[in-house]
């Protein structure tokens, strides 16, 4: 195989990772917050509902795999070759301005 053909198998690889690993991280916020919950509603529920720090960050994390696992763009040849060129040009922007 070809470093081309490598590389793109390689990103193929850590994209299907992402995908797999996703379920089992869903599932154990799930479980754990659903948990967390449940001690919350035994101990009264007159109480602060202290489940929200764990469900909101905890959350942000989880919905930060679900971008980069299944709506984030793999990085493309061009984009790298036109961020290439930009940095290899810094000068050129000041002096036109």
């Amino acid at each position: 195989m070809t470093d081309a053909s490598d590389d793109v198998r390689a990103t193929a690889r850590k994209r299907l990772e992402e995908r797999r690993g996703f379920v089992p991280h869903l599932i154990m916020f799930l479980v754990l917050n659903a948990g967390l919950v449940v001690i919350w509603a035994a101990t009264g529920t007159d109480n602060f509902f202290w489940p929200v720090f764990s469900l909101l960050l905890w959350g942000s994390g989880l919905v930060m795999h679900a971008w980069s696992a299944f709506l984030a763009k793999p990085i493309t040849d061009a984009e790298v070759d036109r961020e290439a060129r930009r940095l290899d040009h810094p000068a050129d922007r000041h002096e036109q301005t």
